[in-house]
């Protein structure tokens, strides 16, 4: 494993190299062997090799560049990199712990795919519209006439995906939602994939009397604090976390969707695929390919006035979800960009999601979704915690305990099972959201290697959130007891949030990062 078995202990010295080698190309090359959607792989005679288009340069448009898909990952290993020295500002490393975090996460896959490993799907929305194994996508799919062509099938799909994945920041551990069409109660991401499709269905979103299944602008603008709280079901008894920041999110997705470039006439999400089937990278193989940065091109730019202006921003740039790290190249004497950790976790669920239907409708392969990271988000980042690999370092435990404590006497709030508390730009929490990029990408490899899966064979980045990071904190925090661990030999004991079933480390949320 990188981080842990290499000689030396000491921490790299190029830790404060703020431009990779990757950063300098121009171009990137696409593999043409690549894992469809659903977790099958097309074969490298139907697919042409792809070359994409490389980052900006962050010295000419550090903006553009911290907006990228490329800056994601190579911003934040120069944090994660500092695990292997232990030298992390806010966190303690025990490198003991990895080979159980590892065989932990093999274990939950084996259990639930073992040997069909290759049957296991891309991580995204779909599969929690699922929850509770009825297929709702399937069956919404069946109820439109026979009339509605794949192509407008797919645009719904899209616009029923892009509010969902919107509205599905974290819902706190004390809100749930009781489904309307079964009576079956679910809880945070479910629970809000359910709700979400429940209010699509009955048209909140659309503007057109005879078309429920649609999202537009101008639906969109009707929605406001109290719409929403009652379609997800939010009340003081029943509170949602950032009710006011998802309904604020709603209403400048309406401001995004005018931009017809992307969104057409009609301003609907579905219409990027218009933008996307017609774009002139766009190639016509044995299937449609789509390079992946002209997707994230859609979400970033065209998604721009989405997020709150208070956000960081670089001469007047909003960077969305992109922070100011302690542990980042300081400035000066580096510039003031180098200090910036981008995640646009959102927006990269959203490719993640998107892609889902544009691959199972339209049978469309994205060029160079191997660009995509591990989502830095509670979950991932929770597994890490909850193992014993990361440690938060005891200064930061008592602020974080301190601030639990002040929110606690808020009504609404929650006041059993004391963790710490940090707002999402913290410095803790910017650091543990770079750590669990980089360690999601060295544990894939260690997970594939546990497993004996080959080059031709091995999981993707996101099967492995999938079946076993994202699942696993799910299981760690619905179940007391788990199963025996083969490689450690050990049983993990009652978890220690039973109750809550939050995360190790809570956020203040806006309904906007996690």
């Amino acid at each position: 494993m990188g981080l842990f078995n290499r000689k030396s202990s000491k921490a790299s010295n190029d830790g404060d190299s703020t431009i990779s080698n990757s950063t300098r190309n121009s171009t990137f090359r696409s593999s043409a062997v690549s894992k469809s959607t659903n977790g099958s792989s097309f074969t490298s005679t139907s697919l042409p090799d792809v070359t994409l288009p490389g980052p900006p340069d962050p010295t000419l448009d550090p903006a553009a560049y911290l907006r990228s898909i490329y800056a994601v990952r190579e911003r934040s290993k120069l944090i994660s990199r500092k695990v292997k020295g232990n030298q992390l500002a806010h966190f303690d490393v025990d490198p003991s712990k990895w080979m159980e975090t590892a065989a932990y996460v093999v274990s939950i896959i084996k259990r639930d795919y073992a040997p069909e490993y290759q049957s296991i799907p891309a991580h995204g929305r779909w599969q929690h519209f699922e929850v509770g194994g009825r297929p709702r996508v399937d069956q919404l799919l069946a109820s439109w006439p026979s009339t509605i062509d794949v192509q407008e099938r797919t645009r719904r799909l899209i616009d029923l995906f892009l509010v969902s994945v919107l509205l599905d920041a974290g819902a706190g551990s004390e809100w749930s939602y009781k489904s309307k069409e079964s009576g079956k109660i679910y809880r945070r991401s479910e629970g809000l994939a359910v709700a979400s499709l429940e209010m699509f269905k009955a048209g909140a979103f659309s503007s057109d009397p005879a078309e429920s299944c649609q999202v537009d602008g101008t639906g969109l603008r009707k929605m406001t604090v109290k719409k929403l709280a009652t379609g997800l079901q939010a009340s003081s008894q029943n509170p949602l976390a950032g009710l006011e920041g998802r309904a604020g999110l709603l209403l400048r997705l309406a401001d995004a969707l005018d931009n017809k470039r992307y969104f057409g006439a009609n301003a609907r999400p579905g219409n990027m695929l218009n933008y996307l089937l017609s774009h002139p990278s766009t190639l016509a193989s044995s299937v449609p390919i789509i390079l992946l940065p002209i997707l994230w091109e859609v979400l970033v730019d065209g998604l721009s006035p989405v997020w709150p202006s208070t956000r960081t921003s670089i001469s007047g740039t909003p960077l969305g979800d992109a922070w100011p790290c302690t542990s980042m190249p300081a400035s000066p004497p580096a510039q003031p960009w180098e200090s910036i950790v981008p995640f646009h976790k959102l927006t990269q669920w959203l490719a993640y999601s998107l892609m889902a239907p544009m691959t199972k409708l339209l049978h469309i392969h994205f060029a160079g979704a191997e660009l995509l990271t591990g989502l830095p988000e509670y979950r991932n980042g929770g597994l890490l915690i909850d193992t014993g690999l990361l440690t938060l370092k005891q200064a930061d435990m008592s602020r974080g305990i301190k601030a639990f404590k002040e929110n606690a006497r808020t009504e609404g709030q929650p006041n059993m099972e004391v963790v710490p508390l940090f707002a999402v730009d913290d410095d803790v929490i910017v650091e543990w959201r770079a750590v669990t990029i980089g360690l999601l990408d060295e544990l894939l490899s260690e997970v594939n290697r546990m497993l004996g899966l080959g080059k031709t064979d091995s999981l993707s980045l996101a099967q492995l959130l999938e079946a076993g990071t994202w699942k696993v904190v799910a299981v760690a925090a619905w179940t007391l007891r788990l199963a025996n661990i083969e490689q450690g030999g050990r049983e993990l004991a009652e978890v220690s949030r039973p109750n809550t079933k939050q995360a190790p480390i809570m956020t203040i949320s806006d309904g906007t990062v996690f």
